[in-house]
């Protein structure tokens, strides 16, 4: 399949395309944000069932008008398939929400209430009228949440709720933004200071509105939780489906359960080995403590310092991979490391706008309290948020206008295809000769222990497996998902606590990091099987990643010329 040829003209497709993303992100004001389509900054999403079945009717439609066209070439028929692919399993998901049988997402990570909180980190806050927007947006806080709440008991009248612990702790998350001190509203206003009294005082009061709005979901999701199911498991035919979501690939799921274990047996092997290169006759945790408190080559203090270091870090590996190993183009080449007002723990990356005037940034979101870093941990990091991860794969594909429709370099990706990519580019650093300090390599596969580990229990759980014989085999509980991530994870508890909680209310998303590497190491070892001593790695990595993030079975398809 060759994506190669330079400003070809606009075909039905690509106008079709196109026309669904931009009512989709008019229908997603907080999706149009994120993808950095200016115009709705002001506005938040419907959340309510009508918002859902306003989402579920645009994809019916374009799908009935894709049925219609013609492709006239390749790229055509890569979007066809990507088309296809995407929005008939978004039709599927909001189907089972629809029709009643799966509830309204609410989980501790990436449902309503995270997104009405996150969104505001993504947006401009250089001028005052940027400050206004802000305002703006905070004003329409209180009504999407009234929604959102009007939606989970809509699914609750339907017998679909979901699992209790996610009620109940993102019941908790809610009392967070709406209390003095916690709320990341306050470190907003904080962002804040330097602007005019008036915009003060309209952010002041914006402010105040949307942490009493989330102070009443909570009181809200009290309420809700007794109808909530104890159990965390989603069951194996959802989880198939939830699987296909995150992969845009079918997989096997007996074998994937136990290639997941033999995948973490082989890099616990190889953390041993490390661990002995860090003191001779160390375990893996006794290295740990050695590298965190012993070792002040690894550490940093302060957040302006960690942030300085990820800069330094992540331009390093730009100028040193762009042309030799990479083709970067000009504008991929800037990236900015932040820290987000957040507070939430997490590590994320952000694409830039189509311009380019917003640029791709590496975002962490260091909880409060937390001023000690250490970079072992985090080097391999900034090679999966920055280059050659996130921030080529999904700059390089913003930046190709010449060659593809702004849905394709937009808003068709996977999170198989985009977090397979960056454990893919974690390997590649590795491979060549970044990570060969042992703590570096340590840190490497200290992070790809949590991944393989969460493959097996991220599948065990929702699907019902036996557990392994380390936690005593037979049905799994939260005590023995519990006992089996502390076992392959070096963290702190509240890391891992929350962690085992996201998988639990996210079915099929974790697995898609470790399973999207396996499935774009296998891509790459089929290419270098078909082209024999004519393979070429710059070229595959230039010709795949050309083709954008779409799901990983259309990306097989497309890289081996079968479409």
């Amino acid at each position: 399949m060759n994506e190669t040829s330079q400003n070809r003209p606009q075909t039905d497709i690509d106008r079709l395309a196109e026309a669904h993303l931009d009512a989709a992100v008019a229908l997603s004001p907080m999706e149009a944000t994120y993808l950095g389509v200016p115009g709705a900054d002001d506005r938040i999403d419907d959340l309510s069932i009508e918002g859902l079945r306003a989402r579920r009717d645009l994809c019916t439609t374009t799908l009935e008008q894709l049925d219609r066209l013609e492709p006239q070439d390749d790229t055509d028929r890569v979007t066809v398939s990507a088309l296809r692919e995407r929005l008939g399993l978004e039709v599927e998901e909001l189907d089972l929400v629809l029709g009643g049988r799966a509830p309204v997402d609410l989980n501790v990570i990436a449902s309503a209430p995270q997104d009405v909180r996150d969104i505001f980190d993504l947006m401009g806050k250089e001028t005052e009228e940027h400050w206004r927007t802000v305002a703006a947006r905070l004003d329409n806080v209180p009504r999407a949440l009234e929604q959102f709440a009007s939606a989970l008991t809509w699914s609750a009248e339907q017998g679909q709720v979901a699992p209790r612990r996610q009620v109940v702790r993102v019941a908790e998350q809610c009392r967070d933004q709406a209390e003095e001190g916690t709320s990341t509203y306050d470190a907003l206003l904080e962002e804040a200071a330097e602007q005019p009294e008036e915009v003060r005082g309209l952010l002041a009061a914006a402010a105040g509105s949307a942490k009493a709005a989330f102070g009443a979901l909570a009181t809200f999701l009290d309420e809700l939780a007794p109808q909530a199911p104890e159990s965390d498991a989603c069951g194996r035919e959802l989880y198939s489906l939830r699987s296909r979501s995150f992969l845009g690939a079918v997989i096997d799921l007996e074998e994937t359960y136990v290639w997941g274990q033999e995948e973490l047996a082989r890099i616990t092997r190889m953390m041993e080995e490390t661990a002995e290169q860090i003191r001779p006759g160390a375990t893996v945790k006794e290295a740990v403590q050695i590298l965190d408190d012993d070792d002040p080559a690894y550490q940093l203090e302060g957040t302006e310092a960690l942030r300085g270091w990820m800069q330094v870090k992540a331009d390093e590996a730009v100028a040193n991979l762009a042309g030799s190993h990479f083709d970067v183009p000009g504008p991929v080449r800037r990236i900015e490391c932040m820290i987000a007002p957040s507070q939430t723990g997490g590590i994320y990356y952000t694409g830039p706008s189509e311009d380019f005037s917003r640029p791709g940034r590496m975002w962490w979101s260091v909880p409060q309290g937390v001023t000690r870093f250490s970079t072992w941990r985090e080097l391999t990091t900034v090679y999966h948020e920055g280059v050659p991860g996130h921030h080529l794969q999904i700059g390089q594909t913003v930046y190709r206008s010449e060659l593809l429709n702004r849905w394709r370099r937009l808003a068709s990706g996977t999170s198989g295809h985009a977090e397979g990519w960056a454990l893919y580019s974690e390997w590649l650093m590795a491979d060549l000769g970044y990570m060969d300090d042992p703590g570096d390599r340590l840190g490497l596969l200290d992070g790809q222990s949590l991944r393989a580990a969460r493959v097996v229990l991220d599948i065990g759980v929702h699907c019902g497996f036996e557990a392994p014989k380390e936690v005593g085999g037979g049905a799994w509980t939260y005590d023995k998902a519990w006992e089996f991530l502390n076992n392959h994870v070096n963290m702190d508890e509240g890391f891992v606590r929350f962690e085992l909680d996201r998988y639990l209310g996210w079915p099929g998303q974790a697995p898609s990091y470790k399973v999207g590497e396996r499935l774009w190491l296998e891509l790459r070892d089929g290419a270098r099987r078909r082209e024999g001593a004519d393979f070429d790695l710059k070229a595959f990595h230039r010709r795949a990643l050309d083709i954008g993030g779409v799901g990983l079975d259309t990306l097989r398809a497309a890289v081996l010329g079968e479409l």
